[in-house]
């Protein structure tokens, strides 16, 4: 759980530099998948957003492993969060 906890907060951070920022849909949408879809529908999603080089996909894939080991309650939970940083800063 600290490994997920801290990729959120260091994302919502480099987001959010901004006092006033809004927040970007695409980043929503990306950080939902990273928490709730399989691998490979992530892997497809952020290909089809933003094709980044392949060795960046392998690096969010790798720590996908990670919070996908986290139970499905405490990713829900951390998706409620995520949302009420989003409404806050709208």
């Amino acid at each position: 759980m600290r490994l997920s906890l801290s990729v959120l907060l260091v994302t919502l951070a480099l987001d959010s530099y901004e006092a006033n920022a809004t927040v970007c849909p695409d980043f929503v949408n990306i950080s939902k998948g990273f928490l709730f879809q399989d691998a490979a529908s992530f892997k497809t999603t952020i290909q089809g957003k933003f094709n980044p080089p392949q060795g960046v996909i392998e690096d969010y894939l790798e720590v996908k492993k990670c919070t996908d080991r986290i139970s499905a309650g405490n990713r829900k939970r951390l998706g409620e969060a995520l949302g009420e940083i989003v409404l806050s800063c709208t």
